[in-house]
């Protein structure tokens, strides 16, 4: 440990520190994007069992109406047999269902207070990069399903998460109260925190803790104990229907939806900003049309807005609503649209915050230590913070400062594992100082 005595915490920090790396770099090779974390929660669920936690999992710990984003049942059916050929436990897979990945486990102490810690379990629709360069090729365990990659450090939140539900498991004779791990499936995309909500992830909570390995924190040795300004957004999927025609003999007969999509992506960047606060617009996709010599009867766009609040997200919505219709109407089509992913604004409990600073100078060995920092990007992390505010808990997002190769979501992205024991010290000080029967 690196300072601050707590002696009963030593020997279990050293056992599980020692295994962070190797599940970090397991769970990197085998990456599974949202809802699908088929073999990532069954791991885990089989693991804390063992030590002790009662798993709550499968719809009753994610209501099925609130999901959004969710794939095919084609893409799950092969994803779950992919689970299995990869290890999973098949009792488990089953019990998951349609990609009901997400649950909770929890470990009870007797009275006390209520902790909850949430640790995102999925990776990015990204191809990793195979330069001879890049570590985890260089290392052996990059990943090996085409197009997945954990390009964000959940691989290394999970690998926390286990570390600190072993620990918890071993110093439980020292602990009161409830403490409860959060392992949330489809972060990306603000798809997973809401459908958890709902289902009474953080119902009851008195304190929720949330981290993420790097983003602001660029570099070792810091950490921010507490963020603010996560931005709420709004994720859509976006179809335009037209009619086709033959592009040379009989162009007047057709209504092009690929130029009504287009006409739609322009505007959608014209959108007048606010006074009141950040906006943001994005189209991230454009695809359409059937053939080349055929007016396009269809097209597709994936798009987002993103607001510095709630409010400012819903005026950004409301606008895009409306030039969407009208780049329809222009072109004489029509269009339609799936929302996909959502997530409101949030900032941490600045008492929260000022605890995770008094508790990290106490650990020492940090280089910086921020109280409170923007985030400038949305977590829906936001939407399980606001639940327990509004009940009168207290919840704060922390940032774990690391060294990296690429930034996040880059093919190339890494980070110095170092960070990982430093975040798993920090969550297991946490637990002992707001809920240790020594107090």
């Amino acid at each position: 440990m690196a300072g601050g005595s707590l002696s009963f915490l030593d020997e279990a920090l050293a056992s599980a520190s020692a295994r962070l790396t190797g599940w970090r770099r397991d769970l990197h090779r085998f990456p599974e994007a949202g809802w699908t974390e088929f073999r990532t929660a069954a791991l885990a669920i089989a693991r804390l069992r063992e030590w002790g936690f009662t798993i709550r999992m499968g719809k009753a710990a994610c209501v099925p109406e609130k999901r959004m984003g969710v794939p095919s049942p084609f893409a799950l059916a092969a994803a779950r047999e992919r689970a299995l050929a990869e290890g999973a436990d098949p009792e488990l897979v089953a019990r998951m269902g349609e990609g009901y990945t997400g649950f909770w486990a929890d470990l009870d102490c007797g009275p006390g207070p209520s902790l909850a810690f949430r640790f995102d379990m999925d990776c990015n629709e990204v191809a990793e990069s195979g330069a001879a360069e890049h570590r985890p090729r260089r290392e052996g365990f990059g990943s090996v399903h085409p197009g997945l990659m954990h390009a964000c450090g959940h691989d290394g939140h999970v690998a926390v998460g286990l570390g600190l539900a072993a620990v918890l498991a071993a110093i439980r004779p020292h602990l009161r109260g409830r403490l409860r791990l959060v392992f949330q499936p489809a972060e990306e995309g603000a798809r997973g925190a809401l459908p958890m909500t709902e289902a009474g992830a953080v119902d009851g909570v008195d304190a929720l803790f949330g981290f993420h390995i790097g983003f602001r924190a660029g570099e070792s040795g810091t950490l921010i104990c507490g963020t603010e300004g996560f931005l709420a957004t709004t994720k859509r999927d976006v179809t335009f229907a037209g009619a086709a025609a033959h592009a040379g003999a009989a162009p007047e007969e057709g209504r092009d939806a690929l130029l009504a999509a287009c006409a739609a992506t322009l505007n959608l960047h014209a959108i007048a900003r606010s006074g009141k606060g950040a906006t943001r617009i994005a189209v991230g996709r454009l695809e359409g049309g059937e053939a080349r010599n055929v007016v396009p009867a269809s097209a597709r766009l994936a798009m987002e807005t993103r607001g510095e609040t709630t409010a400012l997200d819903a005026y950004m919505v409301a606008e895009s609503e409306r030039i969407l219709r009208a780049a329809a109407d222009m072109w004489g089509c029509s269009c339609a649209w799936t929302t996909v992913g959502s997530s409101g604004g949030g900032s941490s409990s600045p008492e929260l915050a000022r605890t995770v600073a008094e508790v990290a100078a106490e650990m020492g060995g940090w280089n910086a230590l921020i109280e409170r920092d923007a985030f400038g990007a949305t977590e829906d992390f936001a939407c399980l913070m606001r639940r327990v505010q509004d009940a009168g808990g207290l919840a704060t997002y922390m940032q774990v400062g690391t060294e990296r190769a690429a930034g996040h979501h880059s093919d190339r992205f890494d980070f110095d594992e170092a960070c990982l024991g430093r975040a798993l010290e920090l969550l297991a000080r946490l637990a002992c100082r707001l809920a240790g029967r020594d107090g």
